[in-house]
């Protein structure tokens, strides 16, 4: 599962890694939550475009716009009717540079932030919908999660999927089927991770500040070297 993420990169570097026009529309965000908007790339016309999404998938033939679902299992998605659609024709990047996951301890849950280790930016890969109502289209999202890697592991048994970026284009371009994307869901090599104890203050999305990301322990240890999800 994913329920919380972080993107605090610069727009003027947001823009470089993903060749998107932000017109300095980005605000750091440090606790993104469900309900909220995110920040997305989708494919129009043959170029990308960033866009806002409300993150909690709304299917075009529900009856109203309550937000549904916050992820959907890779594996399964083309098989739901919930996703088939957009999995085939509205996949899109969903731009973080960390997400949340919480460990049990004995006096609770501990919240997690996972980055990558020279702490880029990088694409969940996400699907997206329209719904249309009273007040106008509805434009929401969902992150896709993939077993966990060796890392992830030690705190969930999910994690969102993280595209490597010679996958991007693949995964915004409708020409290309859901089939020929399956290596693109394989979880992000451990190795090429970090993970540190946050502060609780991110159980609430009230919080949305630099002191979300602040480590409050020691990283977590790396998996040992050999394991299945090294693969680049």
């Amino acid at each position: 599962m994913c329920g919380r993420f972080t993107l605090t990169t610069p727009a003027v570097e947001l823009e470089r890694r993903f060749l998107v026009d932000l017109q300095d529309r980005h605000v750091p965000r440090y606790n993104v939550a469900p309900g909220q908007e995110v920040l997305a790339v989708v494919e129009a016309g043959g170029k990308r475009q960033p866009t806002r999404l409300r993150w909690g998938f709304v299917p075009s033939w529900a009856k109203d716009a309550k937000p549904g679902p916050i992820n959907a299992r890779a594996e399964t998605a083309a098989t739901r009717p919930m996703f088939r659609q957009a999995l085939r024709r509205r996949r899109c990047l969903i731009l973080a540079d960390g997400f949340y996951e919480w460990m049990q301890r004995e006096r609770g849950r501990q919240p997690v932030l996972f980055r990558l280790r020279d702490g880029a930016p990088f694409a969940l890969a996400g699907l997206y919908e329209r719904w249309d109502g009273p007040g106008g289209p509805l434009w929401t999202c969902c992150v896709l999660t993939t077993r966990p890697n060796a890392l992830v592991a030690q705190v969930h048994d999910r994690m969102p999927v993280i595209l490597r970026p010679g996958w991007e284009a693949a995964w915004l371009d409708p020409q290309v089927p859901p089939e020929q994307l399956a290596p693109a869901w394989e979880p992000y090599p451990a190795t090429a991770m970090v993970a540190y104890p946050v502060s609780t203050r991110v159980n609430s999305p009230r919080y949305d500040d630099p002191a979300c990301v602040a480590p409050v322990a020691p990283p977590l240890p790396l998996p040992e070297a050999g394991g299945g999800d090294e693969r680049a």
